[in-house]
């Protein structure tokens, strides 16, 4: 039990009922060959798979509040590939602790990347049935942000109406103010138009599927501008 306890202080969580955690730990090759049904980690890396999902779901929805459902998925899936996954249990030391059959640890079990990946989600699910849902989130968000990823900012979504905000306060008080100039086409299939202003002049304009990504395509319109009229830094 010391190295469970020496996993969980790696782990920043300690388990009220340990023996979820060596469930967690247990790969399915422990199962094989045995004449009665032995308990591994399969089913607790399918709870820890939907438990994932929404905590990163619900992050990014709310981290980019103008990117649309699939930049968001796609970068869920970045964040959750079973690559990615693998190398968050190699860091958590996962390898050592995972509990296999002798054959399955001689042909390199400990550091093979679905072990990881699979032990990974497996201990998100048991973080959630000890210690329940806020437990499991900020376990997860922890873990991801020490990778530097999601909280700094994930690949593949920009927010450009963040980006334009920003720019624009360094200059002068105020922010950039949206305006709906026109809505076209049959309801499934409308094209908006959108304008940017700040303090009272149009920055840009730009056209979108929706109300929201005719915005963003108006502040990266006016981003461009103003990016290409600033002034070089003195040499």
């Amino acid at each position: 039990m010391s190295s469970l306890a020496e996993l969980q202080t790696r782990l920043g969580y300690h388990f009220r009922d340990e023996k979820l955690l060596q469930l967690a730990l247990t790969h399915p090759s422990v199962a094989h060959g045995q004449e009665q049904p032995q308990p591994h980690n399969q089913r607790l890396e399918f709870l820890g798979d939907a438990v994932l999902g929404l905590v990163l779901a619900r992050r990014l929805y709310e981290k980019f509040p103008d990117a649309d459902e699939g930049p968001l998925t796609k970068t869920r899936a970045k964040l959750v590939n079973a690559v990615t996954l693998a190398g968050h249990g190699r860091a958590l030391g996962l390898g050592t602790h995972l509990i296999m059959s002798q054959g399955e640890a001689n042909t390199g079990g400990r550091e093979r990347e679905s072990s990881l990946a699979d032990a990974f989600e497996a201990l998100l699910g048991a973080i959630f049935l000890d210690g329940g849902f806020a437990a499991a989130d900020e376990f997860i968000l922890r873990d991801f942000a020490a990778d530097g990823r999601l909280l700094a900012g994930a690949e593949g979504i920009e927010n450009p109406k963040g980006e334009l905000q920003e720019l624009l306060q360094s200059r002068s008080p105020g922010a950039p103010d949206y305006q709906l100039i026109s809505a076209a086409g049959p309801d499934h299939d409308r094209v908006f138009e959108c304008a940017v202003l700040h303090n009272g002049v149009e920055l840009a304009r730009g056209r979108g599927k929706s109300k929201k990504a005719a915005e963003c395509e108006a502040a990266l319109a006016a981003l461009a501008a103003l990016k290409k009229i600033q002034p070089a830094a003195p040499v």
